[in-house]
């Protein structure tokens, strides 16, 4: 399905109408004034551009900021709470933080100016997803400290949206208020979408017949396979949207409806890095490593080259030729398992048990030791109406998949409905019950 609702005639802001030539001379001022500012206002970076021998008028063109030090969540978490921070604590308007739930959590600050930048970049997002003023915008991200849901509220409210902010759970209540309040926009991870689906189909709703005509979803990598379901079953244009709180939030890169090829980065705002996760070494475009970020417009707390995890490649731009694109995140670095020497992602995983009859796109793996060596289990949760012989089907079909496909020997449940743990924000794939782990 296809909207086909966003042009060049339709309210592009003057970003989005730069030429590549232009975007680079405004990166490269705006790299060097952010490059001056931190070394000039934060002790960490004035350390470590000390250590790595470079200074901020060594950054003469883009290609010398490779010259200068990544910065790692590692090092936002030794500098917890606000060692990161580049403006007086008087001048901060907005604090969000991670969970901590892996160590300290990451904190992250705005000044008034950053919370009206990133509001003018999700309203572009969401106007290249097809939202256009006066549709209503179902909001599902969590509100809070987390920054899906405010920053998604902030950015529909600036595009002229009416906002639903329903947060994530309550999921019968959400399907309620789809229903009822009749919203063309829903932003949600693309994983309690599937839940939302599940709940509609449960309650003898077909989601096909709902209001709904763009879903835009993230904060989870997902699948080309993810996609056709969800619009296959809800008749949605379903596009993905990119951010992370450390650079922004939300609105950092957004799919275009008219294409959906990729994620065009707002690289007029932030300015993006392929590099080999090991070496660090910068990949040309069109080589797949990890994504690694410099802000350039961020005033409360600038980045500089910070490794996100997330893996991906760099293209040339299509719909907003200007700016280039990301191919949707295939994994994170942190998040590869590694089998008897075979490197596995989930989304690898997810494209398997989407294109399995009999079961639905609910799975986890299962990580255990068996002796000195490591096993994978896939948990995939049965379709409601799957027969037995359908369940023993589906479990065979996936192992060989993973066999031929993958290339390693999995073991495989199929489990009831409803039986995996949900999640109303970005899902837990993997289950670690590795001594260690």
């Amino acid at each position: 399905m296809t909207t086909g609702t966003s042009t060049a005639d339709d309210g592009w802001d003057a970003g989005e109408r730069l030429g590549v030539a232009e975007v680079r001379a405004l990166q490269l001022e705006r790299l060097r004034a952010t490059l001056g500012r931190v070394y000039e206002r934060v002790p960490f970076y004035r350390d470590a551009f000390d250590k790595a021998g470079v200074r901020p008028e060594d950054c003469k063109e883009l290609a010398d900021l490779a010259r200068f030090p990544f910065t790692t969540k590692a090092d936002l978490r030794d500098n917890y709470p606000f060692g990161m921070f580049a403006v007086d604590q008087a001048d901060v308007r907005r604090l969000h933080a991670s969970s901590g739930t892996t160590g300290t959590p990451t904190v992250v600050g705005y000044t008034e100016d950053d919370v009206s930048t990133w509001a003018d970049l999700v309203a572009r997002a969401l106007r290249a997803a097809g939202a256009r003023p006066g549709h209503k915008v179902h909001v599902a991200y969590g509100y809070g400290l987390f920054t899906g849901g405010l920053g998604a509220h902030y950015g529909a409210e600036r595009l002229g949206c009416t906002v639903i902010p329903a947060s994530g759970g309550m999921t019968a209540r959400q399907v309620r208020l789809i229903q009822d309040l009749g919203p063309e926009i829903i932003m949600v991870t693309p994983s309690y979408m599937l839940t939302l689906l599940d709940e509609f189909e449960r309650q003898g709703v077909d989601p096909r017949t709902t209001s709904l005509k763009v879903g835009v979803f993230g904060a989870e990598p997902w699948t080309e396979e993810m996609r056709r379901e969800i619009e296959e079953r809800c008749a949605i244009d379903a596009v993905d949207i990119y951010g992370l709180s450390e650079v922004m939030g939300p609105g950092v890169a957004q799919e275009c409806v008219e294409t959906k090829d990729g994620l065009h980065i707002w690289e007029d705002h932030f300015l993006p890095e392929v590099v080999d996760p090991v070496t660090g070494e910068v990949l040309p475009d069109g080589e797949p490593g990890e994504l690694v970020f410099t802000s350039l417009t961020k005033q409360a707390m600038p980045v500089i080259r910070y490794r996100t995890r997330d893996l991906t490649r760099l293209l040339p731009g299509t719909a907003r030729p200007g700016f280039r694109r990301m191919e949707k995140i295939t994994g994170r670095s942190d998040d590869m398992v590694i089998l008897r020497g075979v490197n596995l992602f989930p989304t690898q995983v997810e494209e398997i048990v989407l294109r399995t009859p009999g079961v639905a796109p609910h799975f986890q793996l299962r990580l255990t030791r068996e002796g000195r060596m490591d096993a994978l289990t896939v948990r995939a949760e049965a379709r409601p109406d799957a027969t037995p012989q359908e369940r023993a089907d589906a479990a065979r079909s996936i192992t060989a998949a993973m066999k031929d496909g993958v290339g390693v020997t999995v073991g495989v449940e199929i489990v009831d409905p409803e039986s995996l743990k949900r999640s109303v924000g970005k899902i837990k794939r993997i289950e670690d019950l590795r001594p260690g782990g």
